[in-house]
């Protein structure tokens, strides 16, 4: 539509009663959805904008790593050695769960001396490896990197990093004062999507970038399994949400960005999973009796035993899959049985945030428990274009052309990026760490551990806004 055409429409809106408003609306509104549709779409245009750099590490000899935690998140990170044996060796771990530990320890052929029953009792024996792999629960985070750090070690460290904004800055001290490298499991900065788009904004695809929408989706059954029922559905015993599920995307918007983030405000509280919520005549367990059993979405029964989803949650052996009798056990016994109306969460079910970073660039950030699927949604809005990202692909649309391009790379195509994590994100992080500490050279990381503190705060403060209803200066 010309200018002129423009204004001569918007003129005879306003003056309705001339020419019936209905006809000129839709002439005006077939007319103006020209404006928001490209003419071209490129499909698979933006694919080489990001190579897929290979998952194998660039080093020079056979680095040994060590897991602290062989849960779901240690044995993600140990099928790096399985992958590519030329590159790394398991040569140590420790856990809790005597169980889990010993079918760790064979299938990584440790030896006893190398098996630990904690955290604590691995530091009590000498430097045996180049870098621990730190996947113990978020409380028990802090302890082991000091002391990893102190004994000489290199640090794989799951997020989120700590529970306190003090007990992150005290380990990017103790990385100063070491010289020992801590990379943050940050894994979505490792993965070809999210590079990709950042490649974009940095080649100024887009112009200067001027302000984010991101969204993270829990999807419902995620939110009662983690959130509700398990392991992080207290902030006191864990990290806020914020941090324990959403610390990836606040640090991939500051990822994204490129540049501090200045202020911060929050807001959001626990609207469904409460007590005073649940049905009449709902017991404490899905398996007593419940006669809402038919028709609840949350029913651990249906989750779990005829979806079978969150079965990571559940398991003690990541060597083989559950039986239907050990799900039913589990159901009956564990925290995983309990009706999401009477657990002792705290968690907030929704959560909003608005940032604002350095030359005044703003973002906006959602979590939400209430969908039916995950997969995450960026919208990017520059001077130039719009990147629009459902987690798998992006379009970028050029403003003057009207053009839009597709970045759309499968990189489960790929046979080394199959199965390992996160769009390859998981393996990503270890792979740059490895290469980073056999070379002393902490630039191969894509995210050192100075930025991973700093959007650690954003988070911290996040949760200081929601409780108090102020906006935050963030402290860098």
């Amino acid at each position: 539509m010309k200018r002129r055409e423009f204004l001569r429409n918007a003129g005879l809106l306003a003056a309705g009663s001339v020419i019936a408003p209905e006809l000129v609306a839709k002439e005006s509104m077939g007319e103006m959805a020209d404006i928001f549709n490209p003419e071209t779409t490129e499909d698979g245009e933006l694919n080489d904008l990001f190579v897929t750099k290979p998952l194998k590490a660039d080093v020079n000899r056979v680095m040994t790593v060590a897991i602290v935690g062989a849960g779901s998140r240690g044995n993600t990170y140990a099928r790096y050695a399985k992958k590519f044996p030329s590159v790394m060796k398991i040569v140590g771990a420790a856990d809790i769960n005597p169980v889990r530990l010993k079918k760790f320890a064979e299938r990584y052929d440790l030896p006893a001396d190398k098996c630990f029953n904690s955290a604590d009792e691995f530091f009590t024996v000498p430097k045996f490896a180049d870098i621990v792999v730190i996947s113990t629960p978020d409380d028990v985070h802090y302890v082991p990197t000091m002391k990893a750090l102190q004994a000489g070690y290199h640090v794989l460290l799951e997020k989120p990093m700590c529970q306190t904004e003090k007990e992150c800055r005290d380990i990017l001290a103790m990385t100063k004062k070491t010289g020992g490298l801590v990379a943050v499991c940050h894994v979505l900065r490792y993965a070809p999507y999210f590079m990709a788009m950042r490649e974009a904004i940095k080649r100024g695809m887009i112009g200067d970038i001027v302000s984010v929408q991101h969204l993270e989706p829990i999807q419902y059954s995620h939110m009662a399994h983690s959130y509700v029922r398990g392991n992080w559905r207290s902030s006191k015993q864990t990290t806020p949400i914020i941090l324990a599920k959403s610390c990836h995307d606040l640090d991939i918007i500051r990822y994204l960005v490129g540049k501090p983030c200045e202020t911060i405000v929050a807001d959001g509280s626990l609207y469904l999973f409460k007590k005073e919520n649940a049905p009449e005549g709902a017991p404490l367990r899905c398996l007593d009796g419940c006669p809402h059993e038919k028709d609840c979405p949350y029913n651990a029964v249906d989750i779990y035993l005829k979806k079978r989803r969150h079965l990571q949650g559940l398991r003690t052996d990541f060597s083989r899959q559950m039986t239907d009798e050990e799900i039913m056990t589990a159901i009956k016994t564990g925290p995983y049985g309990r009706c999401v109306y009477h657990c002792d969460n705290d968690q907030p079910d929704h959560y909003v945030a608005n940032m604002v970073f350095q030359d005044g660039i703003t973002a906006s950030f959602s979590m939400e428990a209430f969908t039916p699927s995950g997969g995450r949604r960026t919208r990017i809005m520059g001077t130039r274009g719009y990147i629009d990202g459902d987690g798998h692909q992006f379009t970028l649309t050029e403003f003057g052309s009207m053009k839009m391009k597709v970045w759309n790379k499968n990189v489960d195509e790929i046979p080394e990026y199959k199965d390992s994590g996160h769009g390859g994100g998981d393996h990503g992080v270890l792979r740059d760490l490895l290469e980073a500490v056999c070379w002393n050279d902490e630039s191969r990381l894509t995210s050192t551990v100075a930025i991973s503190v700093e959007s650690h705060v954003m988070g911290f403060d996040a949760e200081k806004s929601r409780k108090n209803g102020k906006k935050m200066k963030v402290r860098v």
